[in-house]
């Protein structure tokens, strides 16, 4: 079969072919500085994020698990303790937990929208709870007005994954990092705002804590061979930073694209049998698109899959495998049927390509292809 037109689940050539001049501008001045450890450009995007997320401050960190990691570390959250999160999620949020030796509890994930299921994380606190993991899923936030009720009841902790949600807003106009004590982002490659390799940035409004997380992302350490606290070695690399510095100024411009390419899916599929389009939740905001999901109930996924990469449309599954039955975290103990919608939802949902730059024929090309291959 020869394929007239191709669509990449995410195209990372074009948005490097657009911004080839000031990103080679940028990483042959971190070439001529040298400077290579924290340098002056960690500093620089580290307060270019934190106003753009709208917090005080920005820590830059090695990845968005790093983030999550470090946060509960700098909040002495660890063995004993218990973190409430999603099990609908990507397996580093969990992680993060079971790296701080604190203990995971999962819960279930809402119908509606698939965030996190505020009445579930009722039902499972107890006296070792010290926080809640809400996490801002496909690039719209979780219900952080209703997760902050329980956590004021029960004197909890938040600690936002913003990792999918850079730019993503509250109805009233709050970023998503700067509503909880501290927010992980990710700028993993193919993130709304993605680096060239790995890094992370932790963003709070909480001083002390700012400073205890500059510690612990470089070996416990401000003045070199001097150790405060036990650390570790987790830091934004100056290249990338000098790289996300260019990409924060087109973020907008980029959200506006994936908002764009969203409209054009939802005007094209409304007529589709068979698919349920990505709700939108009434206290979002700005929904940023980092993932475009429909359900396609009754599907055989993989197959599905294999028939739109047949022609020329790659696409994903986000996520096949609900972190309670992943064998990574059999020792939980959570069988299937644990978290019934979170399961319901993994056989049904299909990820199609999404990113600034996909063009309204792209999108015409996709919807015409999933047509044929239901």
């Amino acid at each position: 079969m020869i394929v007239s037109t191709s669509v990449p689940f995410v195209d990372l050539r074009t948005q490097y072919r657009n911004l080839k001049a000031e990103i080679d501008e940028a990483v042959g001045r971190v070439l001529d500085r040298c400077d290579y450890i924290l340098g002056g450009a960690v500093k620089e995007f580290e307060q270019a994020f934190a106003s753009f997320v709208g917090a005080k401050r920005a820590i830059g960190v090695g990845s968005g698990t790093d983030a999550l990691h470090l946060i509960l570390r700098g909040l002495d959250i660890g063995p004993g303790d218990e973190v409430i999160t999603v099990t609908n999620t990507f397996i580093a949020t969990v992680e993060a937990i079971t790296l701080a030796g604190a203990s995971p509890v999962l819960v279930d994930c809402r119908e509606d929208d698939y965030l996190i299921d505020p009445d579930a994380v009722e039902q499972v606190v107890t006296s070792r709870t010290r926080a809640i993991i809400p996490v801002h899923l496909y690039g719209q936030p979780a219900d952080m007005d209703a997760v902050a009720g329980i956590a004021d009841a029960h004197d909890l902790v938040i600690i936002e994954d913003a990792a999918q949600s850079h730019g993503a807003t509250m109805s009233d106009d709050r970023p998503c990092g700067s509503i909880g004590r501290a927010a992980g982002f990710s700028f993993y490659p193919s993130k709304n705002l993605g680096a060239c390799g790995d890094g992370g940035m932790i963003t709070t409004n909480d001083e002390e804590l700012a400073e205890r997380l500059a510690l612990l992302r470089n070996w416990g350490s401000v003045v070199k061979y001097q150790h405060e606290v036990k650390g570790f070695n987790s830091r934004l690399d100056t290249m990338q930073a000098a790289i996300l510095s260019v990409k924060l100024k087109h973020l907008d411009d980029f959200n506006e694209g994936r908002a764009r390419a969203a409209g054009w899916y939802r005007e094209r599929l409304e007529a589709v049998s068979g698919v349920i389009l990505p709700p939108r939740a009434p206290w979002t905001g700005r929904h940023v698109y980092h993932l475009f999901v429909v359900r396609v109930p009754g599907c055989d996924q993989n197959g599905l899959i294999d028939k739109l990469k047949a022609d020329g449309v790659q696409a994903g599954i986000h996520y096949p495998i609900p972190v309670h039955l992943q064998p990574a975290y059999a020792d939980l103990g959570l069988t299937e049927g644990a978290f019934r919608v979170s399961e319901k939802a993994s056989r049904e949902i299909i990820s199609l390509p999404m990113y600034p730059e996909i063009t309204e024929g792209q999108v015409d090309h996709v919807v015409e292809s999933l047509r044929r291959c239901l």
